[in-house]
């Protein structure tokens, strides 16, 4: 039975019975304690909770998970995976155990014409909680399990709970038996190899209280509504149902291992290390396609990087194996295909899905060619040493530059018998983070001490912002800090900060830059406004300096914002509302906001995106966007609670923590999402929103920069004006400028390949003259110097093997020649078959000469090519070549 067909019959015998089908949840989890969706009753925990009502008493779902503190045993054995579908059924205050009981025995034990599994009653086998009479009584008088069939257990392997006080209550599994192939018979008690559990019912019908581990809690009383929770294996039940071994062969993991068969030419059942690649393929791949489709992409952080790991694991674990090109596509392919059966939506955005999935591979290949170098460099140096262990700073290295995620180069490192300086690589990556954080920390706090803004919170409380509905007002000084340090006044020249108990002034968040402006006193005193932060959640800090007077705490003060400044912020705060509209409308969901900055006049927007996005949807994204401006819309915000905002469709940032009441802002039909920034009212007042353009700032994700108001109207002026000096240049209309631009650097380009033919003829005519003067170490032809400095590295090349080929007879030749190109030393090495007998390999003489140069290098035997930081060490590099050539021969 396919597994498709395993989860059309689940859904159909709970709905037949009165279940509300509930479709699969995104593995992206609508909770902030998890990363991924990690089991089957995820997304029903708040109505277990009693957060939510249940929409109905009883409910089905099939349930997508993924499950990766295991990720480096994937592979090593056939148990674990990191993708699986959990099968379950549920009763909110409906059916207990009886019925939760009767329901699991029919189905698994009907035959299947009748629309069952057909599992033979004999195999399966039951455990319950130590003291839950009430379940064994259950199995054996109402069921007809047999007393020796039945097993009771302890609380660590048959009582559940959340891991945190609420509910919580028995289990009772059942297990089926695999037979004697698979060990010792005595039950699921001594052998849960050959009695595989397959499905879990949990009575919820107790409250626990605090406490660590899965034992040690007090049960503190019954539920007021018990409810059932069952979660059944789709895949181990594929397993049975198809009669294999584990679940790696059964239908939708075996494809994905055949198809890497096909591309490597490696069989699954051949060696043991490659049957781990395989299985490592077979289920990476598979779980990164259903990430993908569910919007994660490919990153350095969370989910992100979860993806990234796996899908980089899966694509080396294909090299080992022989594939030397790009597979994913392949491999994409054929999951989507099969798991389409089951999830259409996956065939439906196919194209997104290959799309980030080719990306990442492109940029893994990528890291692969200069991170293995690195790494190989490394792994030889701390060999040479006597060394076992691989330097922090070289796995950081590898990390920060080459994008190696530290389980790879762990991974690495272990096949080569070396361990890696965790701690130091923790270490330095943790300093990375706190000067990221320093800097953030710095940028609103100024470097005073937290504390001095916590004793103003703690004395005044929140600031109230006003400058929603004003852009000035009166207010009270409440805390006065002078170089960081709270103080009672400051006098004319201070730098202050200054805590209001009311203010105008916007505090920079959500990506909005903060206002500026000044706060008056009624003594004449006034202070100039820079910057506004929260160092403090809910206190708004005034950054600036006393212009005239003395300030003191407690006196009454004036506050008043640069009014033209504000509006230009809100016109470029709204225009970036209509750019994520936009670019979701044009790209799909996966083009999400991952961060912006709204400052006078202009904005920066970035988004979730693994290619670059071709010119023609931008253009009509800008389009789109100033058709909006002309409708006139008018621009809105109400606060509501987060279920109703997003009810309503409102978009809001994952990773943003939001409270139970939440503002949005409306822009007319187009566009709602979660924002507490400052707005126009109208989008006629924007003007006109000109896109400069898109980039890349990091692996899937992109940069849209773009001016707003009259900030654009000045880049289309200045724009024009160069336009028409191109046209006095060229002798041509607008619309002709495109192609006699093109047509005179074509003939550019072709004076710029003969001249580098040229220059590329006379470095190989002194290939003659380099043969003839080759030193002669102990029988070695030996050819060492340099050629002129802007040799590229492939005439560098040629004119090396030109030399090579010079020098005749069955000598041992090395040709060592070093040059400057873009001032970084590069050398290339070659050798003969001769030398290579003796033992002169290039790989090794290029590793020499590269780390004398200050950087690193690598090839093949015969012919290799590194280079450096250091030009000044190419006479130091060149003796090192000498000197190993002597040592050699």
């Amino acid at each position: 039975m396919e597994s498709a067909e395993i989860r059309r019959r689940w859904l159909s015998f709970f709905e037949e019975r009165g279940h509300a089908v509930v479709p699969s949840a995104s593995l992206i989890a609508d909770d902030p304690t998890l990363l991924l969706v990690n089991a089957g009753m995820v997304p029903f925990k708040p109505y277990f909770l009693g957060e939510t009502k249940p929409p109905a008493p009883r409910a089905t779902s099939v349930q997508k998970c993924v499950r990766t503190p295991d990720i480096e045993e994937v592979g090593k054995t056939t148990r674990h995976g990191t993708f699986f579908q959990m099968c379950g059924n549920f009763s909110f205050g409906d059916y207990f155990k009886e019925g939760a009981i009767q329901y699991a025995w029919e189905l698994l034990t009907s035959s299947v014409a009748d629309g069952g599994y057909g599992l033979e009653p004999e195999k399966l086998w039951i455990t319950v909680y130590l003291d839950d009479d009430e379940a064994e009584q259950i199995w054996r008088e109402k069921i007809g399990v047999p007393a020796e069939r039945i097993q009771r257990l302890g609380k660590k392997d048959n009582f559940w709970s959340m891991g945190v006080p609420g509910p919580c209550g028995p289990c009772s599994e059942i297990n089926y038996d695999r037979g004697p192939e698979f060990g010792v018979e005595g039950g699921p008690a001594v052998n849960d190899e050959r009695y595989v559990e397959i499905w879990n019912l949990v009575f919820m019908q107790y409250e626990r209280g605090a406490g660590d581990g899965k034992e040690d809690f007090p049960i503190l009383g019954d539920l007021p509504s018990k409810n059932i929770d069952t979660g059944l294996g789709l895949e181990r039940l594929a397993m049975i149902l198809q009669g294999v071994q584990n679940m790696y062969e059964t239908d939708t993991l075996r494809v994905v291992m055949d198809k890497a068969t096909e591309l490597t030419g490696v069989q699954y059942g051949a060696a043991q290390g490659t049957d781990v690649s395989m299985r490592v393929v077979a289920d990476h791949i598979r779980t990164s396609v259903m990430l993908i489709g569910d919007g994660v992409t490919p990153g350095n952080e969370g989910r992100g990087y979860v993806l990234r790991r796996i899908m980089r694991r899966a694509i080396r674990n294909m090299r080992l194996m022989g594939a030397t090109g790009p597979v994913v596509q392949d491999l994409v392919d054929v999951v989507i295909d099969t798991m389409g059966r089951q999830y259409p939506e996956l065939v439906t955005d196919r194209k997104r899905i290959e799309t980030v999935a080719l990306a990442e591979e492109a940029a893994f290949l990528k890291a692969i060619k200069g991170g293995t170098n690195i790494l190989d460099t490394a792994i030889t140096e701390a060999k040479a040493t006597g060394g076992t262990v691989l330097s922090g700073d070289k796995a950081f290295l590898l990390h920060d530059t080459w994008g190696f995620p530290i389980d790879l180069t762990l991974e690495m490192a272990s096949e080569q018998g070396l361990s890696v300086d965790e701690d130091g690589f923790r270490r330095l990556m943790q300093e990375q983070r706190d000067k990221a954080k320093a800097d953030a920390k710095a940028k609103k706090t100024g470097h005073a001490d937290m504390s001095a803004y916590r004793e103003i919170a703690d004395g005044s409380g929140a600031t109230e912002f006003t400058g929603y509905a004003t852009t000035q007002g009166e207010s009270t000084i409440v805390g006065l800090l002078v170089n960081g340090v709270s103080a009672p006044a400051a006098s004319e020249g201070d730098e202050v900060e200054v805590v209001l108990d009311r203010t105008p002034f916007y505090a920079e968040g959500g990506g909005q830059l903060a206002d500026q402006g000044r706060i008056k006193l009624d003594s004449g005193a006034v202070i100039v406004v820079r910057d506004v932060q929260q160092p403090v959640p809910g206190v708004s800090v005034h950054k600036g300096s006393v212009q005239v007077g003395e300030v003191t705490v407690g006196a009454s003060a004036y506050a008043a914002i640069d009014i033209n400044r504000r509006r230009a912020i809100a016109r470029a705060h709204s225009a970036t509302h209509l750019t994520h509209q936009a670019l979701r409308d044009a790209l799909g969901p996966t083009a999400a906001q991952a961060g912006s900055e709204n400052s006078p006049g202009r904005f920066r927007f970035d988004f979730g995106s693994p290619n670059a996005v071709p010119g023609s949807v931008l253009t009509d994204v800008e389009q789109k966007i100033n058709d909006v401006l002309s409708r006139e819309l008018d621009v809105t915000a109400e606060i509501m609670s987060i279920d109703e905002a997003k009810k309503q469709g409102a978009i809001a940032e994952f990773g943003e923590k939001y409270g139970e009441r939440v503002r949005v802002v409306t822009i007319g039909d187009f566009s709602k999402e979660l924002c507490g920034g400052t707005h126009v009212g109208n989008t006629a007042q924007l003007g006109l929103v000109k896109l400069l353009g898109e980039s890349s700032i990091g692996s899937g994700v992109r940069r849209v920069e773009a001016l707003v108001g009259v900030d654009a109207y000045n880049f289309l002026a200045k724009e024009h004006t160069v336009v028409a000096q191109l046209q006095e240049l060229v002798k041509g209309r607008p619309e002709e400028l495109p192609e006699k631009i093109a047509s005179m650097l074509g003939k550019l380009k072709d004076a710029e390949k003969e001249i580098e033919k040229f220059r590329a003829e006379k470095v190989l005519q002194a290939a003659a003259g380099l043969a003839a003067n080759a030193q002669d170490i102990h029988g070695v032809a030996l050819v060492v110097g340099t050629v002129p400095d802007g040799t590229g590295a492939d005439d560098l090349r040629k004119l090396v093997l030109d030399v090579r080929g010079r020098i005749q007879g069955d000598r041992p030749v090395v040709v060592a020649l070093f040059t400057v190109a873009n001032d970084r030393p590069l050398t290339v090495i070659a050798t003969n078959e001769a030398a290579r007998e003796r033992g002169l390999k290039a790989g090794d003489l290029v590793r020499t000469a590269a780390k004398t140069l200050g950087g690193g290098g690598g090839g093949k035997p015969d012919v290799a090519q590194g280079g450096g930081q250091n030009p000044g060490a190419i006479p130091e590099a060149i003796s090192a070549v000498e000197r190993l050539v002597v040592e050699t021969v």
